[in-house]
Formats: structure tokens, C-alpha cells, sequence
């Protein structure tokens, strides 16, 4: 069973339970990491035996997950290889050979006491002698030919490793933890095989990863109570023992195990937030292992060429979601424009859609002052399927404009789907969806000399002989604020807070270039004709 090449062999195993949890990614991120820098082979491994969570559908959301995050695997499912196959339950007769090995070497033995009867005894022990010590090995010392008839005659049972009575400390030297030391007396018989046939855990993940000659089992320290009872099984087995190498815990800012109380725990929530693939793997990388100490952008390229296991930690790693948005946003404006209006399509299509849904005959929607405690609610925007397609459409049809709007925006995107409040008003059309806080505090607000400015605005861009283009309009506008002998400030805020609907967007003569003129002129009159009344 040795590995002769010395090749690192590493593999990810998830089970198909469920989507990939994020502390599940970091792990695949770090085992697919280390065989690419050190020239080995990334294994994917689905272990399905657990068949009542374990579905076909569950295995389909995995590989998507994997396959998003860029994470290729050289064998596994879809791709084969020469130790397959590699989902648990097609590898069943491995698991009885293995068996049948630990029976002719007598390192297993059948075990006929029931549930109920362990249970009795566990409670006992808890009542009686300060605890449960393990399986007591009752039926360790059952004559042979007397289990054998026991088996024979259909009576349920168990198959449990026979951990030799003599065996010194278990030990191991683990790349994270360093030195590791069990005593083998606190190791009862663990269970092999189940009384329905199937192997439990530790079993089957032994032959696995033996028969698959996995050189380093990279996993959560979550396992690392595992590890020992692995070990014994290696040993009765006289398998090789991998080199161990247990991650740290993933917690919340909270300092507690990430879950779903902090948010999104699935690769695929991240994805349909915004996330690229490449900042989700650079940001899980560094959940406990670090290139320098300081290097925080860490592209897949660069991972993959200087990740090694001694510089993983064992301190517990935070999952900061800032930092996340932070080096998120980093990749984004990194983006060429066409990439970045491929990966947003879907986001640009809700832009569209809400930026369509102002109400049909209003030229202004203004919405509830956010600061005021007794205003109402705002009226939540529905968006119909059918406008959503209508809009993706749209989308397809102009690729030219999103890919023109894309250096506008990018320094304020800190994932894909804040383009949404960011462009929306340029679908608007000639209605103006206003932020009444804004709506107050700018055009109401005395000495704005709103009506004034946006009067004279209005009459310079319905000007055909001014160029629509985004240097003459603003270079105009800025002519126009030195004739008024006004602040800027309040000026360009005046106008911003008109055809933007609030006092926050991104470069405005650059979107304004965009639109439409007769619409961006209508869109005033809209508002002038709500100042005046």
C-alpha cells in the first residue's frame, strides 16, 4: 500500500448531505492549494454513507460549488482515475475485503450485545463510577465457533476493532499541532461495521485513503479526536499512516463556531451575493494560514505556487465579512469591463427592472423621510417576473452600455450586486424616484435656490447646439455655477438630488452621457413641477 512515487496525494471528502459550508470549502481551498504547489494530486472524494441525507441532487450542489470556486480535481467524480470509484457506497466490497483481513488477522471480533444493553451499562457507569468509560468487551472473548454459530443463526451484530491490550500511546506528528500523544486504554473496540452491513466512518475513511494512497489528510481539527482510533485501525490493517494535518476552527465575529446565526454559511449564498470566486478563495486561504503575515491579495495563481502546511496555524481563525467585501471589491475593480458585465448579468437585469418599476404617469415617486421614526414604511418594490425577463433581455441586447457604465462604478463596488442601487435611476426614464430625506434636505433646504438652478440647468441641456457628451455638459454646468455665483457643493447637490433621487450616486455627467437627453430634460421638469406646487 506504500506510495513509491512520494508524491503528495491530498483529497477533500465532503458528504452529500447539503450545500458545501463555507468551513468545508476552506478545507478543499487548502488540500487542492498544497498538491498544486508541491506538484501532487487533488482528490475529490464524495462519502455517501449516510443514506437517508445523502442524495444525488446534494452531490450535483457540491461539484457546482467546487467547480465555481475554480477548484479542479484530477480524480474524482466526472473526471475518474486509476483508484476509483470514488463515491463511499460503490466501494462497498473494499470495505468487506478490509474486514475480512481484520477477521483472519483477529484484530476483529463480532459483538451481539444490543443497544439496550449498552445503553444500560453506559448509565450504570454515569451513575456509578463518575462516567462512561467505552465498550467493556463483552463479547471480545466469545469462542469463535460459538459467534460463528451466533452469525449463522441470523442473531444481529457488530463488528468491532480488537485494540490490542498492550498498545503503548498513540502517536502522531501532526504539520499544524505538532507532537500528538492518545493513551490507547481510553480507546474502547470502536464499531467497524454496522449491524445493517455498512461501515462506520472511521472505517471506511482508513481504506479510502489507503487504498487511494493518500500521503496527507489535511482536515478540520474537528477530526482530530479521530485520529487515533484511525491510527489503530491503519495499524491492524498494517497500512501506512498519512502525515495529519488538522486546520483550526472557523468562528464568527462573535468568537463562536460559524453558523447560520452570522449569515450566509454556503458556498453558493456567497456566489449569489456577489462574491467572486477568486476572493472567496484568496479570503478562506488566509483563515489560518498566512504567505507572509502581511500579503492579504493572494490570487489563485499565487496560492497555488506558495502554499505550504507550516504556515497554517493553530490559532482559531474570525470570518470577517468586512474584510470579505474589502478584498471582494479589490478583484472587482481589477476586472476587465467585459468580464465583469458577463459575471453581472443578472444583477444589471434587477438594475433594469427596478429602475422600470417607478409607477407609469409619475414624474416623481418620493419616497418616506428614512430619519423620521412616524413615517411609514416605504412601499417595498415588486418586481415581476416577467419584468425581469424583459430586463434580461435588455441587458443581452446592450452590452456596449454596461460595459461603458462598468469604470463608473467599479470603485464603488464592494460586491456584484451593489450595482443595483447604484444605476437603477438610469432606467428611470423620465420619472425620478426621490429620497425625501434628500428631497428636504437639498432642494427644500432655504438658500438652495433649487427651482433657480434646476430652471437654468434644464434650459442648458435642452440646448441641441451643447454637445451630450460628458466633458461639454459639465464643463457647461460649471460655467453656469460661476454665472450664479454659488457654492458647487450645493449647485452640482441641487442637480445630483434631481435626476439621481438622492445625494449619493457615481460620477453623474459620466452616467448622464448614457441617457438620453430629451429624457434626462423631462426628468427635471418632473421635479420643478413638484417644487413649485
Amino acid at each position: 500500500m506504500t506510495n513509491t512515487t512520494n508524491q503528495v496525494r491530498v483529497r477533500f471528502a465532503p458528504s452529500p448531505t447539503g450545500r458545501l459550508h463555507i468551513g468545508g470549502a476552506r478545507t478543499a481551498i487548502d488540500n487542492w492549494a498544497f498538491a498544486r504547489a508541491t506538484g501532487g494530486t487533488f482528490i475529490l472524494r464524495i462519502e455517501d454513507t449516510d443514506p437517508e441525507r445523502s442524495t444525488e441532487e446534494n452531490k450535483q450542489v457540491i461539484l457546482r460549488a467546487m467547480r465555481w470556486l475554480g477548484l479542479d480535481w484530477d480524480e474524482g467524480p466526472e473526471v475518474g482515475g486509476p483508484f476509483g470509484p470514488y463515491t463511499q457506497m460503490e466501494r462497498t466490497e473494499t470495505y468487506a475485503a478490509a474486514l475480512e483481513q481484520l477477521k483472519a488477522s483477529g484484530n476483529a471480533y463480532p459483538c451481539f450485545c444490543t443497544k439496550e444493553e449498552i445503553d444500560a451499562k453506559r448509565a450504570k457507569a454515569q451513575d456509578e463510577e463518575g462516567g462512561y468509560s467505552g465498550y467493556d468487551g463483552t463479547c471480545r472473548n466469545i469462542d469463535p465457533e460459538q459467534a460463528a454459530a451466533r452469525i449463522a443463526a441470523g442473531e444481529p451484530h457488530v463488528w468491532r476493532l480488537a485494540v490490542p491490550k498492550d498498545h503503548g500511546p498513540i502517536e502522531f506528528d501532526d504539520a499544524v499541532y505538532g507532537h500528538m500523544s492518545f493513551p490507547a486504554e481510553v480507546m474502547d473496540d470502536l464499531i467497524l461495521v454496522r449491524s445493517d452491513g455498512t461501515p462506520t466512518y472511521n472505517f471506511a475513511v482508513v481504506c479510502d485513503d489507503a487504498n487511494m494512497k493518500i500521503t496527507h489528510v489535511v482536515r478540520g481539527d474537528d477530526h482530530l479526536s479521530n485520529t487515533p482510533r484511525q491510527i489503530l485501525i491503519y495499524e491492524a490493517l498494517g497500512y501506512p499512516v498519512p502525515t495529519f494535518a488538522h486546520l483550526s476552527m472557523i468562528l464568527g465575529a462573535d468568537g463562536k463556531k460559524l453558523s447560520k446565526r452570522h449569515g450566509a454559511t454556503s458556498v453558493e449564498e456567497y456566489r449569489d451575493r456577489g462574491y467572486l470566486p477568486e476572493a472567496v478563495v484568496n479570503f478562506l486561504a488566509l483563515l489560518g494560514w498566512s504567505l507572509d503575515g502581511e500579503t492579504t491579495i493572494i490570487p489563485p495563481e499565487v496560492l497555488c505556487r506558495e502554499f505550504s502546511l507550516d504556515r497554517i496555524t493553530k490559532k482559531d481563525a474570525i470570518f470577517d465579512e468586512a474584510k470579505l467585501d474589502w478584498m471582494n471589491g479589490v478583484y472587482i475593480r481589477e476586472l476587465e469591463a467585459q468580464r465583469w458585465y458577463e459575471l453581472s448579468k443578472t444583477w444589471l437585469a434587477k438594475a433594469v427592472a427596478l429602475g422600470r418599476c417607478v409607477p407609469a404617469g409619475a414624474n416623481v415617486v418620493p419616497t418616506p423621510n428614512p430619519a423620521d421614526p412616524n413615517a411609514p414604511a416605504p412601499e417595498p418594490i415588486q418586481v415581476t417576473d416577467e419584468a425581469l425577463a424583459e430586463a434580461a433581455e435588455f441587458v443581452e441586447a446592450n452590452p456596449e452600455l454596461f460595459v461603458k457604465i462598468f469604470p463608473q462604478v467599479r470603485e464603488r463596488l464592494n460586491r456584484l450586486d451593489d450595482v443595483v442601487d447604484k444605476i437603477a435611476f438610469m432606467f428611470w426614464g423620465k420619472n425620478c424616484r426621490l429620497d425625501q430625506k434628500s428631497f428636504q434636505k437639498q432642494l427644500q433646504k432655504e438658500g438652495s435656490r433649487a427651482v433657480e438652478v434646476l430652471e437654468a440647468v434644464r434650459n442648458l441641456m435642452s440646448d441641441e447646439s451643447l454637445a451630450w457628451e460628458c466633458d461639454a455638459v459639465q464643463d457647461a454646468c460649471k460655467e453656469l455655477c460661476a454665472q450664479m455665483e454659488m457654492k458647487p457643493r450645493v449647485f452640482f447637490g441641487n442637480v445630483r438630488v434631481a435626476l439621481c433621487g438622492n445625494t449619493v450616486s457615481p460620477p453623474l455627467f459620466e452616467l448622464l452621457e448614457l441617457m438620453d437627453r430629451a429624457t434626462v430634460v423631462a426628468r427635471i421638469d418632473g421635479v420643478l413641477e413638484l417644487l413649485r406646487s
